[in-house]
């Protein structure tokens, strides 16, 4: 199958051919909530990792993906000041004076919204954001093709057909779309919405609370079981 291009690439190594499915873990090294352990749903391998040491978590202002040997793929950095919360996404380690390659931002400073993806060096490309994260139930969407190029969803324990808590949930993302990218976008949202309080799935980061039912049954079809968490690479 060719692959389809879809635009912006952190690290080539991560744009599929087939559709990937990804387990993500919010871990607790030493605080709760400080950091994500990411695993590819077809083999159980450590992909992606996020670490830190701080003891307050929430509202840090940069945070870095790295691949599971501690290499740094994408920083992500909190731009200040700003009304909409803009966030913006460096290749790499940043550095002073680095110029970003993309941006997040709400799509409005008035009540909750969606989310705007904007990508630098190409100002055609967009993305939007749809949904509600604070459910892990949400779209990554290209703006100019309206299709859907990663899912949030929450995930379901295919031996007791229960879903899980909100701490691991599943990343899916489509064929031709980079997986360090899409989990770079993951970062943001869960700073910007991951502290809103979303009472039995009816509230959101951005006005749309509803889980989507059909697609949290459809995990079941991808449930990966039981991970072994390669604690050697953690530890490297």
């Amino acid at each position: 199958m060719k692959q389809i291009n879809t635009g912006i690439v952190v690290d080539g190594g991560f744009v599929s051919r087939e559709e990937k499915h990804y387990t993500v873990f919010k871990t607790s090294l030493f605080y709760a909530n400080d950091g994500f352990t990411v695993y590819d749903c077809s083999n159980g391998e450590l992909v992606f990792r996020v670490d830190s040491y701080e003891p307050d978590a929430r509202d840090r202002d940069e945070l870095v993906l790295m691949d599971p040997h501690g290499r740094c793929l994408l920083t992500v950095r909190k731009k200040r000041p700003s009304l909409h919360q803009r966030w913006e996404g460096f290749l790499g380690e940043r550095k002073e004076g680095q110029k970003a390659m993309f941006s997040v931002r709400r799509s409005s400073i008035i009540g909750r919204s969606g989310m705007s993806v904007q990508v630098y060096e190409n100002p055609g490309e967009e993305y939007e954001i749809e949904g509600s994260y604070g459910s892990r139930s949400c779209n990554v969407i290209d703006a100019a093709r309206r299709a859907v190029v990663a899912e949030i969803r929450r995930k379901v324990d295919a031996s007791t057909n229960t879903v899980l808590g909100k701490d691991v949930f599943s990343l899916a993302v489509k064929p031709g779309f980079d997986g360090a990218f899409a989990m770079g976008l993951v970062l943001v949202l869960d700073q910007i919405c991951g502290g809103d309080v979303v009472e039995e799935d009816d509230g959101d980061c951005y006005g749309n609370g509803a889980v989507d039912v059909d697609h949290v049954g459809q995990e079941e079809e991808v449930d990966c079981g039981p991970l072994a968490v390669d604690s050697a690479a953690l530890d490297r």
